[in-house]
């Protein structure tokens, strides 16, 4: 029964996340950069932006810094940061005012995650996700590492995978690691999210029978619904 508790508290900590993460998103958007939103632009939107002065590298690596900081603790989809992301980036706004836009690579200054088993010759770990590799150094940045950084683009972290690129086993979840923990994709984990709600509907609705105690099917879901938004408010009335 603990657990049973335990899960729900903790399905309805992160759906309540989901749904006020577009809220926090959009706000951090239009709060970072002044004029212009970062959130859906593309590389070519992102070199027009650095071309008219409405954004900076630097920028835009904060931005993604504090998108990861806000989406990571559920999502973790990032297994570490580049601690020189930033120096980097002020690296490519200097470049960009000391040369001519076009002899710049589209890549130039653009935030970019590797995946956990491409290695970097930085500060970072390469390690497939395994703590048996972390510490590791590797002899030299892998060949895809090293056309990106030619073209100006900047190492912002490492991605999660599954460990050692799902050959650790054949038993274990997509996606998850040792040093990561289990990362997951948001359009699949909204899905997952109604189902899991289904089925606790489901189970609490038994349980309620078994107590025999009869409530209409509506005012369970419903009450299934309110969870998540009084937690929410619980918690604000406590800060």
């Amino acid at each position: 029964m603990a657990s049973n508790t335990v899960r729900r508290l903790s399905f309805c900590f992160e759906l309540l996340f989901l749904i006020l993460l577009p809220t926090f998103s959009s706000v951090l958007a239009t709060s970072t950069v002044e004029g212009f939103s970062i959130q859906e632009a593309s590389v070519y939107d992102l070199q027009l932006a650095f071309r008219r002065n409405q954004l900076t590298s630097r920028q835009l690596v904060e931005f993604y810094h504090n998108q990861i900081q806000i989406q990571n603790p559920v999502l973790r989809g990032v297994l570490e940061l580049n601690p020189d992301a930033l120096a980097e980036a002020d690296k490519a706004d200097q470049e960009r005012k000391a040369k001519a836009p076009h002899s710049l690579s589209p890549l130039h200054g653009i935030p970019i995650l590797v995946k956990d088993n491409i290695a970097t010759k930085d500060k970072m770990n390469t390690t497939a996700g395994s703590f048996a590799l972390l510490g590791s150094v590797v002899p030299r940045d892998a060949g895809v590492v090293t056309r990106l950084r030619k073209a100006g683009a900047i190492i912002i972290g490492k991605a999660t995978l599954s460990e050692w690129s799902h050959y650790r086993s054949d038993a274990a979840p997509s996606g998850w690691s040792a040093r990561g923990g289990h990362g997951k994709v948001v359009h699949f984990l909204l899905l997952y999210y109604l189902l899991s709600l289904f089925y606790t509907f489901v189970e609490v609705r038994e349980e309620i029978q078994i107590m025999h105690v009869s409530l209409p099917n509506n005012l369970i879901f419903w009450r299934l619904c309110t969870i998540p938004f009084e937690m929410f408010f619980h918690l604000l009335s406590g800060c």
